[in-house]
């Protein structure tokens, strides 16, 4: 078994994303959203056993200190797994193995970080793989929608029903200032913790620019009684499995429940569209009243040489430290910029 790169322009893209593992992630415009954003140059190939096609690998290089890196995600890039496309009976395992030496002799990397929604744990052990996990939570859609309402607990559904109440509409967005409606309210949202966003507005303004007109991707906003956009979130999705990208709220609207009443449009939404799977995008405990299950998805991280991997820890340390420091100074500008109380 031996991948073999595809000019990622000349691709057949109609023919790849008629694979029944398909996601979002591994598409056209998502991969041209992670180019943008990261400065990334997309990577595909084709796997092979002599003549016959197995399957596909989809991923991006980037540099990182000088050191060439093969993600398919890489942390940062809000985009929790890619993977491969393998035709049925093929082993991940020894796609991964394949995938070891592409990356080596072929691409001249010396890191390799690789999460596949379809991986098992199994897969990268005997590999010398360092198994790491994305955490997250998943709910069923092929319950009806009866089923799916029920499993919330109680606090939940009242909190749905308090936004009908109260007025809050749900609409769909199509139009590109969605993106700075949705990071002025995420702003918001981690300046309750003395925080700022990960990432730039120009990210989600990539993000929509790229995705919105594949249909891939459900941008909804919830305005209050009065018309105001109080709340937004953004659901890309892709066969079967939809996912929670996002979403944003005024703090001084959270008492209507926007949040629970913009989560519970996108979980029929996906259904509706013959998604089977939500995947919560990420951990965090509050995820855990609308029913869902944890979940782990494997990634696998290797290095050619020790060294890198010590390298990207410490990136990955440097990084939480900005964000710290940043939402630190966030915070006391805040409280300096505030008029004094009479």
């Amino acid at each position: 078994m031996k991948f073999h790169s595809i000019d990622f322009t000349a691709a057949d893209w109609k023919l790849l994303d008629q694979f029944a593992d398909r996601t979002v992630f591994q598409t056209r415009e998502w991969l041209q959203f992670v180019r943008e954003s990261q400065n990334a140059t997309p990577v595909l190939a084709e796997l092979r056993d002599g003549s016959q096609v197995l399957g596909y690998f989809t991923g991006l290089t980037i540099s990182k200190f000088g050191v060439k890196v093969l993600g398919s995600s890489f942390p940062g890039w809000t985009t929790p797994y890619i993977g491969f496309n393998l035709k049925p009976g093929v082993s991940r395992r020894s796609a991964l193995e394949a995938l070891e030496r592409f990356a080596w002799d072929d691409l001249k990397c010396l890191h390799m970080e690789v999460s596949d929604a379809y991986f098992s744990f199994e897969d990268g052990e005997g590999l010398g793989f360092q198994p790491e996990h994305y955490g997250s939570y998943r709910s069923d859609l092929t319950k009806s929608e009866d089923e799916l309402f029920s499993s919330m607990e109680s606090a939940c559904r009242r909190c749905v029903r308090k936004a009908e109440k109260s007025g809050v509409k749900i609409e769909e967005a199509h139009d590109l200032a969605f993106a700075d409606e949705y990071y002025e309210q995420l702003k918001d949202v981690f300046a309750k913790q003395n925080l700022v966003p990960t990432y730039s507005v120009e990210r989600v303004r990539s993000l929509v620019r790229n995705m919105q007109p594949t249909g891939n991707v459900l941008l909804i906003r919830a305005r209050d009684a009065d018309g105001k956009c109080i709340a937004t979130g953004i659901y890309p999705g892709l066969n079967q499995i939809a996912e929670f990208w996002g979403n944003a709220s005024f703090r001084a609207y959270q008492n209507l429940r926007p949040n629970e009443a913009c989560h519970w449009y996108a979980l029929r939404y996906w259904k509706k569209r013959g998604a089977t799977i939500f995947d919560w995008g990420g951990e965090g405990t509050y995820k855990e009243k609308y029913g869902c299950t944890a979940y782990r998805v494997p990634w696998f991280i290797k290095s050619r040489y020790r060294i890198v991997g010590a390298l990207r820890n410490e990136a990955r340390d440097m990084f939480d430290r900005k964000q710290k420091l940043l939402g630190w100074l966030q915070g006391n500008r805040t409280s300096t910029d505030r008029p004094a109380e009479e």
